[in-house]
């Protein structure tokens, strides 16, 4: 089966920036895709020339077989955006954002009125559906973005931070709507700083900086790149020269502190490291050595990230 958007070499300069430099990758029917890279990575750029706001210096994306022409306005109908800034009216209530949102989808009559209570009902704001939209709270708003993306059943929906600055009701309940959406077929691509967001809800994810691929595949093979680490502190304590903690543990200063880390790529091997930190405890426990913390790494999206990029996120 052909996937259900493929986005080909695309390229995107500004002047001598490259902002996307040749991204391929395709996203499944019912398959959530994560977007991830810095602040200026090319993530934004990328995800305008798909919907059609920007118009790539070369490469094609295809929706359902076809290629996407930003000059045709009904070969973008099939897709919904849900943009970081709130794309809302506030000086109208959430059913009036909503009917005005059908309105530009050709939704009309019974229909539109159905579809408008039904998507309030999705995203729990049938009890505020008369009330204007500047009195909501940020989570409410984030709803409310949600909802006006989704009102036409698109097959690909877009989604560039979603969750930014929102409790964590309205993040559990925006990402059960996600969830919702993908059973039902829809293709979900998802860009956000919130690794674990990502984590728990795509299948495959791309990490991008300066405009160019560094890496696309399944979570669990992203995160065989990652090794499982035990890390150890010693507190004001220099161990001696002449002790020896094995062949693969890794001796570092941290400010005030000692930091011995054991780790391992290898599958299924956590009870052959957790040996090895015993071990180490055994021999500094008999050099009078007190640990004063033990910490856990597991492999994640947040650790292959900043081994990617080589630094945290960017303002």
């Amino acid at each position: 089966m052909s996937p259900l958007l493929e986005v080909d070499n695309l390229f995107k300069a500004y002047g001598s920036l490259k902002a996307v430099d040749g991204l391929s990758f395709s996203v499944n029917a019912g398959e959530a895709f994560g977007l991830l890279g810095p602040n200026g990575a090319g993530k934004s750029t990328t995800m305008m020339m798909i919907c059609g706001l920007l118009e790539p210096d070369s490469g094609e994306v295809r929706l359902e077989g076809k290629a996407l022409d930003r000059r045709v306005p009904q070969s973008r109908q099939r897709l919904g955006v849900v943009p970081q800034d709130l794309a809302i009216y506030p000086d109208l209530t959430a059913r009036e954002n909503l009917l005005f949102f059908s309105s530009l989808y050709q939704l009309s009559g019974q229909q539109r009125k159905q579809k408008v209570d039904e998507v309030l009902e999705q995203v729990g704001l049938s009890a505020r559906a008369d009330d204007l939209a500047d009195t909501f709270s940020g989570g409410m708003k984030r709803r409310l973005n949600f909802a006006a993306a989704v009102m036409h059943d698109p097959v690909l929906l877009i989604l560039d931070e979603p969750t930014v600055g929102v409790d964590p009701q309205s993040r559990a309940h925006l990402i059960e709507c996600i969830r919702s959406l993908q059973t039902n077929g829809t293709a979900v691509i998802y860009a956000s700083h919130y690794m674990e967001e990502v984590q728990a809800i795509c299948s495959r994810a791309a990490i991008v900086d300066h405009g160019k691929m560094l890496a696309c595949d399944t979570i669990p093979e992203l995160l065989k790149e990652i090794p499982f680490e035990i890390e150890l502190r010693i507190g004001n304590a220099s161990l001696p020269p002449s002790l020896s903690l094995g062949s693969t543990a890794t001796i570092d200063r941290d400010g005030d502190e000692t930091v011995v880390r054991i780790s391992t790529s290898e599958v299924n091997s956590e009870a052959a490291l957790n040996h090895e930190v015993t071990s180490i405890l055994t021999t500094l426990g008999q050099h009078s050595i007190g640990v004063r913390s033990i910490r856990t790494h597991e492999p994640n999206l947040e650790r292959l990230f900043l081994k990617l990029t080589g630094h945290k996120l960017r303002d």
